[in-house]
């Protein structure tokens, strides 16, 4: 689905009644803030055409922000960067690599991974 199609559609809810004023404005402005002319090709998310980009890309823009909490850490800071980046709860975090750890036993190694490869943050949110 494209821009277009996400606007009309927004419209016809916004016309049926199921959007109030301010929620059909907000939508309208998030969908339009997703759309990044000065990209190459001038297309929306910089694909050629218009196409939507990978969700590998996405996901790889994802990891690029990701950063080592120096202010939220219990050892290295890997589950506070995950919690700031994915905006859950770093608790949430920690109790999933324990899980994994007891379970399956390879979280440790995910674990001491991104405490060596991802940078510590700068600002220390």
């Amino acid at each position: 689905m494209d821009v277009s199609d996400e606007i009309k559609r927004l419209h016809e809810l916004h016309q049926a009644g199921a959007l109030s004023d301010a929620e059909f404005a907000q939508a309208k402005a998030k969908i339009l803030s997703s759309v990044n002319l000065d990209k190459p090709g001038g297309q929306p998310n910089g694909q050629p055409g218009g196409a939507p980009s990978s969700p590998g890309s996405d996901l790889v823009q994802e990891f690029s922000r990701l950063r080592r909490s120096r202010s939220d850490r219990w050892l290295g800071g890997v589950c506070g960067g995950l919690g700031q980046v994915s905006g859950m709860e770093s608790w949430i975090w920690r109790l999933v690599f324990a899980l994994f750890a007891l379970t399956f036993g390879f979280s440790a190694v995910i674990y001491i991974l991104l405490w060596i490869f991802v940078p510590e943050d700068e600002i220390g949110n």
